[in-house]
């Protein structure tokens, strides 16, 4: 269990340890733009890797064990973060990295955006929170657990970082948007505009969801419905 218990922390760590501090300006002097991505990419991917692999690896340690009707309440949950995370990913945002030139942009502020403008990592964290809930074991718990705390504390971490660099761009942009999904449209600042969202991205998030529901099994070894 050491191993996983070291990967889970090496995930966010080794996130933000790269983007949200010193090292970042340092290895971008260094290494260029583009090297920099190329370097975050290939420890982001080796620190997941490096996660998954242990965890399949972990003794079975049950804490809990979810009834079958909780685990048929989070499916909606589930779609609902396929829904956040493919049109968030497929929706340009002055959030992704690259795409900063969208904050002078007036009309930035469109689909997905206008319910929250992290809707990608909102998906991901909610997808391992409720994955953690329905498995019950401390694995689930370490794995699960470090990519919420990767998505919740990296929302704050990259707002931080655009709010110091881009000034009054991003203030109008976050002015504009909410970071809690919704959150702008109660208070009156976005409405929600459903022609926006793009329906062929609402139907390849229903799409990914039915294929990962039926998948699940052979990937995984355990069905995600209830028997």
């Amino acid at each position: 269990m050491l191993p996983l218990f070291a990967a889970a922390v090496f995930l966010p760590l080794s996130h933000y340890g790269l983007s949200s501090t010193g090292l970042r300006d340092a290895l971008v002097k260094r290494l260029g733009e583009r090297g920099y991505l190329g370097l975050y990419s290939l420890v982001a991917f080796g620190a997941f890797y490096f996660l998954v692999s242990t965890y399949r690896q972990a003794p079975l340690a049950i804490l809990w064990i979810a009834p079958d009707s909780l685990k048929l309440a989070i499916f909606p949950i589930v779609l609902v973060t396929f829904l956040l995370a493919v049109i968030g990913v497929t929706t340009p945002n002055p959030t992704a990295v690259g795409a900063e030139n969208l904050l002078s942009d007036p009309n930035a502020v469109r689909g997905i955006l206008r319910v929250t403008r992290n809707p990608f990592l909102w998906g991901a964290s909610l997808w391992a929170l409720a994955h953690l809930i329905v498995r019950g074991d401390i694995a689930s718990l370490l794995l699960f657990g470090s990519v919420a705390v990767l998505g919740l504390a990296g929302m704050r971490l990259l707002e931080a970082k655009k709010r110091r660099r881009h000034g009054a761009d991003w203030t109008v942009f976050a002015a504009l948007t909410s970071n809690i999904p919704f959150q702008a449209i109660l208070e009156g600042r976005q409405q929600l505009v459903w022609s926006e969202l793009g329906w062929w991205r609402v139907v390849l998030a229903v799409a990914l969801f039915a294929v990962a529901l039926w998948g699940h099994r052979w990937a995984f070894g355990v069905s995600p419905i209830p028997m």
